[in-house]
This record gives structure tokens, sequence and C-alpha cells, in this order.
């Protein structure tokens, strides 16, 4: 049995056009593996840790092979809690909207939590930055209002699908599937067709995940 981690990054829930499309996924993935867990992981529903002045001074305390003052220990315990939820999964699932051309802020949260030294990445002088989440694939729903994806006038808009490709490759992913719900604010017919092909296109990644 294998465990699938469910990101959801966009508060809007049943107006949100990323969970609709995840939530097709997750049915066709369940139908496929009925014996493996889901877990969902709701950013907005689940408080993460601040990262403060005291996490970020454990941070580097790790990074110098510093010892942790008291408050230190305590902020970064909090981190490695995240990033052990993070690290349980065999297999990922994340749901994000385009905010702003990039990701939503409680998404950029995460990724300042979970992104550690010795948690999910190593570095070393000698082969510099190396992601230690391996051998596990993910697959990534993109929502975007606009078709970003069509031409290379708007592609270097698109600072959300190019970010989360860097973070995943650096924390060590190689295996990443990505399906793109757009456009979302268009002439509804547009908006209907981008929809029924994300959601054919996501049913397939879910089968082989």
């Amino acid at each position: 049995m294998a465990k699938l981690l469910y990101i959801e990054a966009s508060p809007r829930k049943e107006r949100s056009a990323s969970i609709s499309v995840a939530n097709d996924f997750l049915d066709a993935y369940r139908n496929a593996n009925p014996s493996d867990e889901i877990e969902t992981w709701d950013l907005w529903g689940d408080p993460l840790p601040e990262f403060d002045g005291d996490t970020i001074d454990a941070k580097y305390a790790v990074m110098h092979g510093k010892d942790h003052t008291p408050e230190q220990s305590a902020a970064w315990e909090a981190v490695v809690v995240c990033c052990d939820r993070f690290k349980s999964a065999d297999k990922y699932l994340l749901s994000l909207p385009m905010w702003n051309f990039g990701i939503p802020y409680k998404l950029k949260h995460f990724v300042d939590v979970i992104a550690q030294p010795g948690q999910t990445f190593s570095f070393s002088p000698e082969t510099g930055y190396s992601g230690l989440v391996t051998a596990k694939p993910a697959a990534v729903i993109y929502a975007r209002g606009g078709e970003y994806s069509s031409s290379d006038a708007v592609m270097g808009y698109d600072l959300q699908k190019p970010y989360m490709e860097l973070l995943l490759g650096f924390l060590g992913f190689t295996d990443v599937e990505s399906v793109l719900v757009e456009p979302t604010a268009a002439d509804p017919e547009l908006v209907a067709k981008g929809k029924k092909d994300a959601i054919a296109e996501a049913k397939a990644i879910a089968i082989r995940l």
C-alpha cells in the first residue's frame, strides 16, 4: 500500500478550478489504487509554523553545525514535523491557482517551511545542493485565468509553473507531470473546453502515477 499526499493550495474550495480537477484526479486514482492511502494537506485549513527569527536562526545553526538555543530548538521541531509529514508520502499531488502570475502566499509559506537543510535538501562544497526527496512521482495541477502556454508573448508572465518545477527539482523530484487548467477567466465555451481537457489529462496521469 502506498501513500498519496494531496497538497491543496486554493482557498476557493468548491469554486476552485484547480481543486475541481484535483478531485477528478483523486477519484480516478482511488479507482485505480483502492488500497492506497490518500492524505489531504489543506494549506488554508492546517496552520503552518511561522518562519520567524528563531526559525531562521535555527536553520542557519543547522547549516553551520552549531547547537540550537532552547527557542531555536522549539522552532526547528515545528519545522521538522512538517518536513516529516511531507516526506512520509510515496506519491504527491499538488493543486494551485495562479495569483499575480505566481503562486498563493500560503503555498510560498509552505515551501519556506519544508525546504530545509538536512530535511529535504543537502549541501556540500564539493557537490553543491542535492535534493533528498527522491524516487517519488508527483503531479501538479495549475489553474490560470489566461492561456499562458499559448505563445512566447505570454509565457514570460508565467511565474507559477516554472517556479514549482524549479522547487520540486531542487528537492529531488525527477518524475513530475503537469496539468494546465486554462483559461479560467475567458469565454464560457473556452473555459469549459479547457477544464474538460484538463480533467481527461488528470485522470490519465492518476491511473499511471
